[in-house]
């Protein structure tokens, strides 16, 4: 089948980065110059120890005082209120950076943005050295992927090469990146595998299928051999 799309092929690799003793007013000129929302913070060797967004920027503002000289809201928690009041990029960020390896799969680095809530990962190679960053619009690349080239991919590879399947058993229709399979497969244990095996292809947005069999290979009942012996 196609070798899926890694973080490698979607990530940008000129990044943009701070050191721990970046000022406050250089990181907001960098996001400006560069059309960016954030930046990794890296030490001597080029490794992301934390990551500075314009969020971390804009906390600063929480604790100016208003138009009329009144104390800033209290309802920042102590932490946030240093980062808050922090100068540079050392006290600014969000740390540790939660880091990709460019050798990961778009589903393994959409997850990691998932679980830890995060819009952008930096990319590292085996030693923790900055090579990329990934985002979330690049990996959402792979959904532009045109409906014939995942038709093709389905025809060929999976119902084809994967399954063993003969040219008509199965219909395949692509729109908008919503696969519909249609006809007979061999077995009915074929079916969940065939509809699993087409949600993996790049591009897909969802499956569907009312999928037919010729042989019902799950209702198998076996005897267990305990129970037999028990009654005799």
């Amino acid at each position: 089948m196609q070798q899926h799309r890694s973080v490698h092929d979607v990530m940008t690799r000129e990044v943009v980065t701070a050191r721990p003793d970046t000022p406050f007013k250089e990181i907001a000129a960098l996001f400006h110059r560069n059309d960016i929302t954030a930046i990794p913070v890296v030490d001597d060797q080029e490794r992301p120890i934390g990551m500075v967004s314009e969020a971390d920027l804009l906390r600063k503002e929480a604790v100016l005082p208003d138009p009329e000289g009144r104390a800033p809201g209290r309802w920042l928690e102590p932490a946030d209120r240093a980062r808050a009041e922090a100068e540079t990029a050392g006290g600014l960020m969000t740390s540790p950076a939660v880091t990709a390896r460019a050798s990961w799969s778009v589903p393994e680095a959409a997850r990691a943005m998932d679980k830890h809530k995060v819009k952008r990962l930096p990319v590292v190679d085996e030693v923790g050295r900055l090579v990329g960053i990934v985002s979330r619009r690049d990996l959402l690349q792979i959904f532009l992927r045109h409906d014939a080239a995942i038709r093709e991919e389905i025809v060929h590879d999976v119902l084809g090469q994967t399954l063993w399947l003969a040219p008509g058993d199965v219909q395949v229709v692509v729109h908008d990146g919503v696969v519909t399979l249609t006809g007979r497969l061999p077995r009915r244990s074929l079916v969940p595998i065939a509809e699993q095996l087409c949600r993996a292809v790049d591009g897909v947005v969802a499956v569907h299928q009312t999928l037919d069999w010729s042989e019902d290979d799950t209702d198998v009942d076996l005897e267990h051999p305990r129970a037999y012996h028990a009654d005799r």
